[in-house]
C-alpha cells in the first residue's frame, strides 16, 4: 500500500492563512503558556508555536513541585520567596485538580552543621563550602520560612521533632537522625496536564489566539517569523509586531535562528527515576523527604501515583544534546536513598521510568549549579527591520501565572497597549467549580458523570478535574469502547486528538495521561493504543507502524522503558 501524504492540519491552516498576529510566542512549555492565557484572556490576538509537544520539554521534566523555595532564603532571594509563596497558596486555591497540599519532612543528622559555612554562601552567593545543614539552621530558615508561607495563618506552621519522636513517625528512617522538621509545601500531579489547561483556557478566552505543536520557529524576516510545520515539512511567515522568545533552556538557540547571537543561558540537567517499591513507599508516610545530601545538592523522595518519585541532579549540560538520565545518576539516587533509609533494598528492577531535562536558568559562569538563581527576567533586543524580540531568562514551575503576567504586560508595552484585566485569582481548566469537600465531590460525580461506573468517574475526575463532564458529555454522543483496562476508551481517545492537539502516539502515552510514568508502557498498550487512534488521524499501516516504533524508541533511549513494540503488518 502507497502511504498517504498527512495532510495540514486545520490549526496550521488557519495560521498560515492569517499570516500575522500582533504577538508571537515561541516556545510552549508552562511560561510561555502562561503568558499565552493572559494575553488571550485580555483579548489580544496572539499565536503560540511550539516545536513539539506541548509541554515536552523542561516542564515535562520537574520535581512534580510547587514549592516556596525555603532553599531560596539561603541565597537572599527573598523577592522570589514571597512571589513563590504567594502563588503557590494561589494555585492551591485556582486550580485545586493538579495542585495539592504536600507535607514535606527534612530528616537532620546533626545539630549545629552548617552553621558557619551558611553565612559565607548568603554573602558570597555560593562560594561557601558544601556541607550538610544541622538542626539549628535549618530551625531558624523553618521560622523564616512560616513568615513568608502562612497565607493568613490557613498554612500551618512547620514541626520539629526530636530523635524519639521522628523515629516513631518513621521507624524506617537512620538510626542516626537527630531530628525531623515538617512544614507544608504543595505537589502538582499531573504538570503536563496543567499546562495544557492553561492553553485551553486562553484558546476558549480568544477567537483570535491560536496555538499550534509541532510548527518551529527557523528563521527571522523583515515582516516576521519563518515557521516549519514539522508534520508535512511546509514553511511559512508569520508576522508579528512583537516576538517573545519562551524557548527555556534553549533561549540562545532561538536567538540565534533569528540572527542574533546570546548568552543568556546556563542550564543544567535534573535528572529522575520512578520507582516500584512499595516498602519505600510505605515508609514515606505520604511525606515527601526532602533533605541534603552529603555533597549539598537538595533531593527528594516523594510518593506519587503509587510509585515513588526519587530526584534530582544539577549537572552542567548542553541544551543542543537531549538530556538522558544516566547510569550514574541512578547509582547516586540508590545512594541517596540509602542515606535516610539504609533498610530498604532498591535496585534497578524497580525502575519503571525514568527522565531528564534541562533547567532554564541564567548564565551563571562560575557559579555553583545548586547557587544559581531560579529568579527570572526578561529582555529586550531591538534591530532594524526585524520585530522586537523579547527574551524570558529563568522561570520556575511555581511561578508562572506570575511570570506570565509579567512577560504579558511587556509585550503590550511593546505594541503600546494597555492592561485589561488580570489572572490573579482565575480559576484555571478543570479547577474551575472544583468541589470542596468529599461529600460535594461525590456530589458532583453522581450529577455530572451519571452514566460512568465509580472506578471510571474517579479516574476521569483526576485527570481533568470539572473538565470531566465536558469529556463525558463527548462520550456520550458516541460508540465508546475500554481500551488499556479501562484506562482510556476509544471517545476519550477522540477527544484527546479534537480538543488536546494530539498528534502522535507519544503524545497520549506520555504526556495526557500517566501511562508511561506509572510503568504502563508495554507493548501491548502501544499497540492497542496505536490501532485506535489510526483511524481518528487517518494513519495507514506504515504510520502506525512508525508512530508505534517512534513511541518505543523514545521510550527506551530517553525513559528506560524496555519496549519491545508489536506492529500493524
Amino acid at each position: 500500500m502507497k502511504h498517504v501524504p498527512t495532510p495540514e492540519r486545520s490549526a496550521v491552516t488557519s495560521l498560515r492563512t492569517a499570516g500575522r498576529t500582533s504577538v508571537l510566542i515561541v516556545g510552549g512549555g508552562i511560561n510561555g503558556i502562561a503568558t499565552f492565557r493572559d494575553l488571550a484572556m485580555q483579548g489580544v490576538d496572539v499565536v503560540l508555536v511550539e516545536r513539539s509537544d506541548f509541554a515536552s520539554g523542561a516542564t515535562a521534566a520537574s520535581s512534580h513541585m510547587i514549592h516556596g523555595g525555603v532553599r531560596y532564603l539561603e541565597n537572599g532571594e527573598f523577592r522570589l520567596v514571597r512571589e513563590s509563596v504567594q502563588e503557590r497558596n494561589s494555585l492551591l486555591k485556582i486550580a485545586p485538580h493538579f495542585v495539592r497540599p504536600l507535607q514535606t519532612t527534612i530528616p537532620i543528622f546533626s545539630t549545629f552543621s552548617g552553621i558557619l559555612s551558611a553565612p559565607l554562601r548568603f554573602l558570597r552567593h555560593g562560594s561557601g563550602r558544601p556541607q550538610e545543614r544541622g538542626a539549628a539552621l535549618i530551625k531558624i530558615g523553618m521560622m523564616i520560612y512560616d513568615l513568608f508561607s502562612r497565607d493568613g495563618g490557613s498554612v500551618p506552621r512547620h514541626k520539629f521533632l526530636g530523635r524519639d519522636a521522628s523515629r516513631a513517625a518513621f521507624p524506617e528512617l537512620d538510626p542516626r537522625v537527630k531530628y525531623t522538621a515538617s512544614y507544608y509545601d504543595a505537589s502538582v500531579h499531573d504538570p503536563e496536564r496543567l499546562a495544557l489547561d492553561v492553553l485551553l483556557d486562553g484558546l476558549a478566552a480568544n477567537k483570535r489566539a491560536h496555538a499550534v505543536n509541532y510548527v518551529e520557529a527557523i528563521g527571522m524576516e523583515a515582516n516576521g517569523v519563518r515557521l516549519r510545520d514539522h508534520e508535512t515539512g511546509e514553511e511559512f511567515t508569520v508576522a508579528a509586531d512583537v516576538v517573545v522568545n519562551a524557548s527555556g533552556p534553549w533561549t540562545d538557540l532561538t536567538n540565534g535562528a533569528f540572527g542574533r547571537s546570546t548568552e543568556l543561558m546556563g542550564g543544567t540537567k535534573g535528572s529522575h527515576i520512578v520507582l516500584d517499591n512499595p516498602e519505600l513507599l510505605a515508609a514515606t508516610h505520604g511525606n515527601e523527604i526532602f533533605f541534603e545530601h552529603s555533597d549539598g545538592r537538595i533531593v527528594l523522595i516523594y510518593p506519587l501515583k503509587g510509585r515513588v518519585l526519587v530526584g534530582t541532579t544539577d549537572i552542567e549540560a548542553d541544551p543542543r544534546e537531549r538530556a538522558v538520565c544516566t547510569e550514574e545518576e541512578v547509582d547516586y539516587f540508590f545512594d541517596l536513598i540509602g542515606h535516610v533509609f539504609p533498610g530498604i533494598a532498591v535496585d534497578r528492577s524497580d525502575i519503571v521510568f525514568r527522565y531528564s531535562g534541562i533547567r532554564p536558568l541564567p548564565s551563571h559562569g562560575d557559579l555553583a549549579p545548586g547557587f544559581v538563581s531560579r529568579d527570572y527576567h526578561v529582555t529586550l533586543d531591538q534591530a532594524e527591520n526585524r520585530p522586537p524580540v523579547l527574551s524570558l531568562v529563568g522561570g520556575k514551575w511555581t511561578t508562572f501565572r506570575a511570570l506570565g503576567a509579567e512577560l504579558a504586560d511587556r509585550a503590550l508595552e511593546v505594541i503600546d497597549r494597555p492592561r485589561s484585566g488580570s489572572t490573579v485569582g482565575v480559576p484555571i481548566g478543570g479547577g474551575a467549580d472544583y468541589p470542596a469537600s468529599p461529600e460535594a465531590r461525590r456530589d458532583w460525580l453522581s450529577r455530572n458523570l451519571p452514566r460512568l461506573d465509580s472506578v471510571r468517574r474517579e479516574l476521569l475526575f483526576e485527570r481533568y478535574g470539572t473538565r470531566a463532564a465536558a469529556v463525558a458529555a463527548f462520550m456520550d454522543a458516541g460508540t465508546d469502547s475500554v481500551l488499556v483496562g479501562g484506562v482510556l476508551s476509544t471517545r476519550e481517545l477522540e477527544y484527546l486528538v479534537r480538543r488536546e492537539h494530539v498528534v502522535h502516539l507519544t503524545d497520549v502515552v506520555l504526556r495526557r495521561t500517566s501511562l508511561a510514568f506509572t510503568g504502563g508502557a508495554t507493548a501491548a498498550v502501544l499497540d492497542e493504543l496505536g490501532r485506535a487512534l489510526a483511524p481518528i488521524l487517518g494513519w495507514d499501516d506504515f504510520a502506525l507502524d512508525h508512530e508505534i516504533e517512534r513511541c518505543a524508541a523514545e521510550l527506551e533511549r530517553y525513559h528506560g522503558v524496555a519496549v519491545h513494540a508489536a506492529t500493524a503488518s
